[in-house]
């Protein structure tokens, strides 16, 4: 049974949220959703042709309840960023025996040929967005670590605009969210820049208004007083990255915040790939910073999901304060055995891949594709992983009606890291099965957002 984010067992609305469903029930919810869709529609917020679906209903953490939770999501990312560096270095963690070192060395956002060769950086993973649920008991789990070019902290920010224009007096506060943004967006850059870069050059690469999140893309530019610059922008002379750009001539690039698709850094054959040929010798020379560095998407891998916990207690000696969903490695054979004998208790992925490519829900999949899946576990079981199925919890959202009704939630925060520091931002984006029944949560698929608060303050009564 899923987890009810705003009521408790006994129906009466959770302490967090008394204030606001009382507002909401002498609301107009069909004008207020219409508001908040109007806000974003004219901001131009999109996934590509896909319009920004927003749901007016916010969630809600107590400040107590956030700041748990962000003490976990920052260490988390410290021990992601630790084990980056010690793939491409030692690799001690295998030799502590705690990883066996084909997770790494099958890993398909493993870059071989950067081993030892990893310029000095604050942190390779400078911002992660991490996939977060809420198991049937309550308790927050991370589902995925996504360290490559994670998207989304500027979608958060549309929902608070167009949540804070649609709705009325509510009698609490949530957190400041867009300043903190900003403020973590230039430390990030700052802290990626090489030495005595004291005003750098940023550049967000991008594939071009085609790109499903170009919008976002505009939107970090100036957030970080860059520019968006294309492949075709951009080109290499002496071991300097210099960019063309609208309101200049061609100037040396400091920093560029990768937002583009061709996230490998070598091809099958052992050559760069486009985008490496232009920013490989300048970051590797030290003249370039990247966020995030190539590299980060063994990071990304969902076999090495389920070690990070082992990750915190190996590089910062530490308890982990946030678990992971329980991730079964399938290349262990006596794992394997046990999903397939329970296989509809269980959702299969590839280790690779991102966006819900290839994953299998097999609670809710017919007899032949889950034949299909026994055959090629058997056949290939290193290149899959299995995690026990979690109810996603629910969240009161409009529906066509006019009413509150459940709608299932997972949560996408942020963790951004520089030189000494990691910090989460207070919120994130939650991510909505608009339909009734749904577990589709993903924009590009139909799925919608909201604001997610944070509480500032908590008058009496609340």
């Amino acid at each position: 049974m899923s987890y009810d984010e705003a009521h408790g067992d006994d129906g009466a609305p959770r302490p967090q949220y008394r204030r606001l469903l009382a507002a909401l029930e002498r609301s107009d919810l069909l004008a207020l959703r219409e508001t908040a869709r109007r806000h974003v529609a004219a901001e131009g917020a999109s996934f590509g042709d896909d319009p920004f679906r927003i749901d007016p209903v916010p969630r809600v953490f107590s400040g107590e309840a956030w700041d748990a939770l962000a003490a976990g999501l920052e260490q988390r990312a410290r021990a992601l960023n630790a084990f980056v560096l010690d793939a491409y270095g030692e690799q001690r963690i295998v030799g502590a025996g705690l990883l066996d070192a084909r997770v790494i060395d099958e890993g398909e956002g493993y870059e071989r040929a950067l081993r030892g060769r990893l310029p000095p950086m604050a942190a390779p993973i400078a911002i992660a967005g991490l996939d977060v649920v809420c198991d049937d008991d309550g308790t927050l789990r991370v589902l995925e670590d996504n360290c490559r070019t994670p998207s989304g902290y500027c979608y958060a920010a549309a929902a608070r605009r167009a949540v804070t224009a649609a709705l009325p007096p509510v009698g609490v506060d949530p957190r400041e969210l867009e300043e903190p943004l900003r403020e973590l967006l230039a430390g990030v850059v700052r802290d990626a820049a090489a030495a005595g870069a004291a005003d750098p050059v940023v550049v967000v690469l991008s594939e071009g208004p085609g790109s499903a999140s170009a919008w976002e893309h505009e939107r970090v530019a100036r957030l970080v007083g860059g520019h968006v610059v294309t492949a075709g922008d951009l080109r290499l002379e002496g071991g300097r990255l210099l960019a063309r750009t609208a309101d200049a001539g061609a100037r040396e690039v400091d920093v560029v915040l990768r937002r583009t698709d061709d996230e490998a850094v070598f091809d099958d054959a052992g050559e760069p790939t486009a985008t490496a040929a232009l920013l490989l010798e300048p970051w590797l020379g030290g003249r370039l910073g990247l966020v995030n560095a190539f590299g980060t998407g063994i990071a990304d891998d969902k076999l090495v999901h389920a070690h990070v916990e082992e990750m915190v207690g190996f590089y910062l000696g530490e308890e982990p304060l946030l678990a992971s969903v329980p991730t079964y490695d399938l290349g262990r054979p006596e794992l394997l055995e046990e999903v397939l004998d329970d296989l509809r208790a269980h959702v299969v992925k590839p280790r690779g891949g991102a966006g819900g490519r290839g994953v299998v829900v097999c609670a809710h999949a017919d007899d032949d594709t889950l034949e299909r899946l026994r055959d090629e576990l058997r056949r290939d079981p290193g290149s899959y992983v299995a995690q026990r199925t979690v109810a996603l919890s629910c969240h009161p959202t409009v529906g066509d009606e006019g009413g509150l009704e459940p709608r299932h939630v997972d949560l996408r925060p942020f963790v951004f890291s520089g030189a000494g520091w990691t910090r989460a931002m207070p919120g994130g984006l939650t991510r909505v099965a608009l339909e009734p029944g749904s577990l589709v949560v993903n924009s590009s698929q139909g799925g919608g957002g909201k604001d997610t608060w944070v509480l500032a303050s908590e008058p009496p009564g609340v």
